[in-house]
């Protein structure tokens, strides 16, 4: 009964009638074709999402969503930003620009950003929080790889806390995931912890960003940047996306044009993305990236630990050595 009350108040949530309902739901978040580990996988790979920034118009407000929400810890607050993390290592850093233009849905810019829970348990945790504390949702799937969960913070922002199945589980034939959207099985989730106490005190140490999903002008315009420019390989393609990952990772980047086909520039006054960075394996590996973003004429500026890009739309992207 308690499990069915838990599922009842997570489809409710979510705004769906049923487990089907609460898929196709997040079937705008991925896509509906053909979608332990966790970061110690997803962020073992030779490149790997580090840190993300967005501009926000109220600060102490989204500041308190991701803490409360998602269960960041605040590592730095000040009148003009915040900085949030877990097990003390940083991973959402937060602008203030009181006023901005929200940044429109077809625009080119953030889709989600993906926490990346440690395990499946986690998520289950996370999951009963969400349910207790009545965190709005807009979705959440079976992805085949992963398994997750869809909602956005006060300022649009889509989010996405996931984890991830064992890699040897993962389909490919070459190059190409085995990805789909199916309904999440909540029940399964839910008998990993107990659904009658809320013991999610905060994020486990070890989530981080396993992917970022971005909304892009131009898919080939975009693979030319992200694959050709910056070094990341093509997991898996379908209508008005593509997705793509470093080592073989189902993706740590999601591109997509489902709202944003022919988007121009971003404007980079308006709330939303304004930077994210990919960590890198090497001091080799970054020279080779420098190289390989001169070659393709995209901006590559010298900053500490790394270099700054910035995608054809304006996103800086910027790669560490870590």
């Amino acid at each position: 009964m308690t499990i069915d009350l838990t599922r009842r108040t997570l489809l409710h949530l979510a705004g769906a009638s049923s487990l089907s309902a609460a898929a196709t739901a997040a079937a705008l978040a991925e896509g509906t074709d053909d979608g332990a580990a966790g970061p110690t996988f997803a962020n073992r790979t030779p490149i790997r999402i580090g840190m993300v920034t967005l501009r926000v118009r109220n600060l102490d407000l989204v500041t308190d969503y991701y803490r409360d929400a998602i269960g960041l810890a605040v590592m730095q607050r000040t009148a003009t930003g915040a900085r949030l993390g877990a097990g003390g290592v940083p991973l959402l850093d937060l602008m203030l620009r009181a006023g901005a233009a929200t940044e429109a849905q077809n625009a080119a810019g953030l889709y989600h950003t993906a926490f990346l829970m440690p395990t499946r348990k986690d998520l289950a945790r996370w999951l009963v929080h969400a349910a207790t504390n009545k965190v709005p949702l807009s979705g959440f799937a079976d992805h085949l790889v992963s398994e997750s969960v869809y909602l956005d913070d006060p300022e649009g922002n889509g989010i996405e806390v996931y984890a991830d199945r064992a890699p040897d589980s993962w389909k490919w034939d070459g190059g190409t995931v085995a990805m789909a959207t199916d309904p999440l099985d909540i029940d399964g989730l839910l008998t990993l912890t107990n659904p009658r106490i809320s013991n999610y005190a905060g994020a486990p140490d070890g989530l981080r960003i396993g992917h970022m999903h971005l909304r892009v002008g131009d898919l080939e315009q975009a693979d030319r940047f992200y694959s050709g420019a910056i070094g990341f390989d093509p997991t898996r393609k379908r209508t008005g996306a593509a997705f793509l990952s470093s080592g073989r990772y189902h993706h740590h980047l999601g591109i997509n044009v489902w709202q944003s086909a022919g988007a121009g520039p971003r404007d980079n006054a308006a709330t939303g993305l304004v930077s994210f960075s990919l960590e890198v394996a090497s001091e080799e590996m970054l020279q080779t990236q420098e190289q390989r973003l001169r070659r393709a004429g995209a901006p590559a500026e010298t900053i500490t630990s790394g270099i700054e890009t910035a995608d054809p739309w304006g996103t800086k992207v910027r790669l560490v050595k870590v």
